[in-house]
């Protein structure tokens, strides 16, 4: 078994762009880290580090999972500081793009580098061995690439690329450190120009403005064709090149160029005329202001090239195709795009054979095995199948033909032949046995890594199932199962995994069966997001039909699950990622204890839909306050702190805030790997059940801020209001949850207990929600997903 890699701190080497954001990652996961540069020409020598860590703060999205944590991160530079590498266990090297720069910083650093330190390049694309022939000999067997893709903190790919003197256990420990501490998608890539992702991520990139123009199309006709309806982020092709920079575009497109001259598909590697053009007049796209798209006040403008001007971007995919699109079956979706004579379907059908030709002929120089390449593209581009499981999908056999039969009739970008092995009769390249290597000629299956034992249902490929666990309860709401390991697992079958009555009855009779059964519960949903909160749409139908009691039953009954929850005699684990809000930030607040990924939008929203927490939320920050202030302390300073964050209904940007804003407790566990999510919590209810777990006792003697805590939070809000911060209804609904949070109309310091609480929660919820400006709230919120101000 090979050693573990030791990660106590580490050191980026570059505060660029892509240098910096890594250190901040490595901060979020709580690694010690050195960030370098150049020294400063004057004033501080780390002026040059100090500046990037302060800018890390005003970039969007967040490199950071909270503010607070650039103070974290060490400023050194190259001339003063360079001892600080002797402390290190992991060198990360994050500057410019260019052999020289790297080889000779390599050079310089040598003599400070730990004999068991990593140094690894996140070059994109630069030659590995030829940046591992200037090191000396101790070091090359511990040094090899890590490409993170950008933004590195929220995209999932890491590419590692060994060089030929790489040891295999150092690449073992590292991927092991990528994998969970910073919660990676690791691909192995082969040393050859841009790797797996940009390899063929560019190359599609390439192929697409090549059809555009041979058929024709608009910039907005193609975004519209090559973003969602394929299963691709909204940003499609072009939009995506302008918030990457077209700058960064043209020189990736002119690195394919200058290192890969022999590459059949040659020819294409060139920025376009118009693109050159643009380049020149400093529309860089994004950053710059303009591209190949444009704001022109609210509205969007795009690039004409026959009008050289901007016109409005108001093109999309013809009707018909969409039709095609959504057709359910790919092998008839592809057939009807290659047959139909529509410009937009050839020009799809066009993409699609380039892109299969251009994987199928590169696949054994570039990568082991086609899993490889469709995952380094799903987690690198953000697409929701690679190109040989699209193949696949679509008749591996029939699709294989067509593209012959084009490129045999000189309609492909590329004459060069597809490899024999596409011919042998198969029907595909993943299969349950594993997927493709050409090099090995064998289906191989997927890493036995001890990291991929955490993963009890990795991202599965086309064709891969992995078991679904023994169901031990199911209603309409939720299903109960497990692996026969004493843990129960429970998720809601609703969708965006609302709360609804079926979920609520469920929920009680899962934690029931686990009180006897198991040795605890964990609350999993098998995709994000973990709760939008409770079944809006059924409350607002139950309320306009005028049904008063069944709508107060089934606010007791929510409040009644939560409590259920806390109260339950085997450890309930929520397992949070995506969103929490609502109800589903409730229930995880009430469990005994919370799992939450790095990624989690975790929030007590209700007010934004005219309504305050009534599912024991705002009871429970009552008990918290109570509890953290103590016998003597001030209540209401505790309350304070968590006023806003439900008043305004904020929802945090990562579980890491979400403690900040008291939506989580400080026991709780932030994980950095979605697909480790359900190993950890079950770790976790194991772990409580072990040492011999208790619910806590009832909480009977709740001190309270009482009516001097409302007047005081009234004087916060009058200001607001008279600032317009806030609308009237805003500070009604504030009002009431200040009401609710210090106890009521008692003294001050007065003892109440929960279900003193919960009466009040439930009568102010109950008499918001027959108000017309709730029921308006709601009524927005379900048709445009979007809050109303009224």
């Amino acid at each position: 078994m090979s050693e573990k890699l030791l990660v106590r701190r580490a050191a980026v080497l570059g505060a660029g762009v892509m240098g910096a954001q890594i250190a901040a990652h490595l901060v979020n996961a709580g690694v010690d880290t050195v960030l370098f540069d150049l020294p400063a020409k004057d004033g501080d020598p780390n002026g040059i580090v100090a500046k990037a860590i302060a800018n890390l703060g005003k970039l969007s999205p967040a490199p950071l999972a909270t503010k607070a944590l650039a103070e974290r991160i060490v400023p050194a530079n190259y001339e003063t500081g360079l001892e600080h590498l002797r402390g290190c266990d992991l060198v990360i090297e994050a500057i410019a793009e260019r052999m020289d720069w790297k080889q000779d910083l390599y050079r310089k650093i040598a003599p400070f580098v730990p004999a068991t330190a990593v140094l690894a390049s996140n070059t994109s694309g630069l030659g590995i061995n030829a940046l591992a022939d200037v090191l000396p000999e101790e070091l090359r067997h511990r040094f090899c690439g890590v490409h993170f893709f950008n933004p590195p903190r929220y995209m999932h790919l890491a590419e590692l690329i060994p060089a030929r003197g790489t040891d295999p256990a150092v690449l073992e420990g590292l991927e092991t450190f990528l994998t969970t501490t910073l919660g990676k998608g690791v691909v192995y890539a082969k040393d050859t120009p841009n790797f797996i992702g940009n390899r063929i991520g560019v190359f599609s990139i390439l192929s697409v403005i090549h059809h555009t123009h041979a058929f024709g199309l608009g910039f907005d006709e193609v975004d519209g064709l090559t973003g969602p309806l394929l299963g691709r982020p909204k940003s499609a092709t072009y939009r995506t090149s302008d918030v990457v920079g077209l700058d960064t575009m043209a020189h990736v497109i002119k690195t394919m160029a200058d290192t890969l001259p022999d590459d059949p598909w040659h020819r294409y590697f060139q920025s376009p005329d118009w693109l050159q053009a643009l380049i020149a007049k400093g529309a860089l796209g994004q950053k710059t202001g303009a591209g190949i798209f444009r704001k022109v006040g609210k509205d969007i403008v795009v690039l004409d090239l026959a009008a050289q001007d901007y016109r409005p971007a108001d093109r999309g995919a013809a009707p018909e195709v969409v039709e095609i699109l959504k057709t359910k079956d790919p092998a008839e979706k592809f057939r009807l795009l290659r047959e139909s004579a529509h410009p937009q379907a050839r020009f799809l059908w066009a993409c699609f054979r380039d892109l299969f030709h251009y994987s199928a002929f590169h696949l054994k120089d570039i990568a082991e095995t086609a899993r490889d390449v469709d995952l380094a593209i799903r987690w690198g581009y953000g697409w929701s199948l690679g190109p040989f499981e699209t193949w696949q999908a679509a008749g591996w056999k029939q699709v294989a033909q067509w593209i012959a039969d084009d490129i045999l009739a000189g309609a492909a970008m590329s004459s060069a032949p597809l490899p024999d092995w596409v011919f042998d009769g198969r029907d595909g390249v993943h299969g349950t046995e594993g997927s493709y290597s050409p090099a090995k000629d064998a289906k191989l299956p997927r890493s036995s890594l001890p990291v991929y034992r955490r993963q009890r249902f990795p991202d599965p490929l086309l064709g891969e199932r992995f078991p679904q666990g023994e169901t031990v309860f199911e209603n309409d709401g939720v299903r109960l199962w497990t692996d026969g390991d004493d843990i129960g697992v429970v998720g809601f079958k609703t969708k965006m995994h609302t709360v609804s009555d079926a979920v609520l009855d469920g929920m009680q009779e899962a934690i029931g069966i686990a009180e006897r059964r198991f040795k605890g519960l964990v609350l999993w949903q098998p995709k994000e997001p973990f709760s939008a909160g409770a079944d809006l749409a059924g409350a607002l139908g139950a309320l306009q039909a005028g049904k008063l009691t069944e709508f107060e039953a089934m606010v007791a009954n929510f409040q009644a699950t939560s409590q259920r929850i806390k109260y339950s005699l085997a450890p309930v684990v929520a397992a949070v990622r995506g969103l929490a809000l609502g109800g589903g930030c409730e229930f995880q607040m009430h469990s005994a204890r919370t799992v939450a990924h790095l990624e989690s939008y975790i929030g007590l929203v209700e007010a934004g839909v005219g309504l305050l927490p009534a599912g024991g939320g705002l009871k429970e920050i009552a008990v918290r306050a109570s509890d953290a202030a103590g016998a003597n302390g001030d209540v209401f300073a505790e309350l304070k702190k968590t006023f806003e964050t439900v008043a305004m209904a904020k929802v945090s940007t990562s579980a890491v805030e979400a403690k900040e804003l008291g939506l989580l407790r400080a026991g709780d566990r932030v994980a950095f790997h979605a697909q480790e999510l359900l190993y950890i919590a079950k770790q976790e209810a194991l772990a409580l059940h072990e040492t011999g777990y208790r619910p806590p006792m009832p909480a009977r003697r709740i001190r309270v801020a009482g009516d001097v805590g409302i007047a005081t939070f009234r004087m916060l809000l009058v200001n607001m209001l008279e600032g317009r911060f806030i609308s009237a209804y805003d500070d009604e609904i504030a009002t009431r949850i200040a009401t609710v949070l210090c106890g009521g109309d008692v003294d001050r310091g007065a003892m109440v207990d929960e279900d003193w609480l919960l009466k009040l929660e439930r009568k102010h919820f109950v008499e918001l929600a027959q108000q017309e400006k709730t029921q308006a709230r709601i009524g927005h919120m379900l048709k445009t997903g979007k809050p109303l101000r009224n």
